[in-house]
């Protein structure tokens, strides 16, 4: 892996891993559901509780500064940001229509919207070609679902998924 290839993986990690360790500094106050609690046409949840405005806001500050102290511009964090939200929005769309609660594990939908999408967005700025892709989002997923049991067993997340 190049140094882009892996500083874009730590951003897009630090987008994802914000708004957990956020609800956990927070004691979980502030979590007003992105969905407003509404339902869809299916009566099911349009997300569920666990897609809060204060993890998405949470991702959309810390990872622009994380990229200005790697040496990008902040605009790129919240870019990154941004799409990572949004890939983890429609996976929790996804699930809702398929009839899974809130924070249910679904692997690969659960990893692969949330990684490729903003590496997909960012591909000409970090110098990406469809190889790159692949390997990051492989990367991905793997370094999600360790730290996913690592933060669970820590206390940090509430399931090891």
């Amino acid at each position: 892996m190049n140094l882009e290839l892996l500083q874009l993986l730590l951003l897009i990690i630090i987008a994802n891993g914000t708004p957990i360790l956020i609800r956990v500094l927070l004691n979980n106050k502030y979590d007003f559901p992105i969905d407003c609690g509404k339902h869809f046409v299916d009566a099911r949840r349009v997300l569920g509780d666990s897609k809060t405005w204060r993890g998405a806001l949470g991702a959309c500050v810390v990872t622009p500064v994380c990229a200005w102290l790697m040496g990008y511009a902040p605009e790129t964090g919240l870019l990154i940001a941004t799409y990572a939200v949004l890939g983890d929005l429609a996976s929790s769309f996804i699930k809702r229509r398929l009839g899974m609660q809130s924070s249910a594990m679904a692997p690969l939908l659960d990893q692969v919207p949330e990684s490729l999408f903003p590496a997909v967005m960012m591909k000409a700025t970090f110098g990406l070609d469809i190889l790159s892709l692949i390997l990051l989002t492989v990367a991905f997923i793997i370094i999600e679902l360790v730290l996913s049991q690592t933060l669970y067993k820590w206390g940090i997340r509430k399931r090891p998924y």
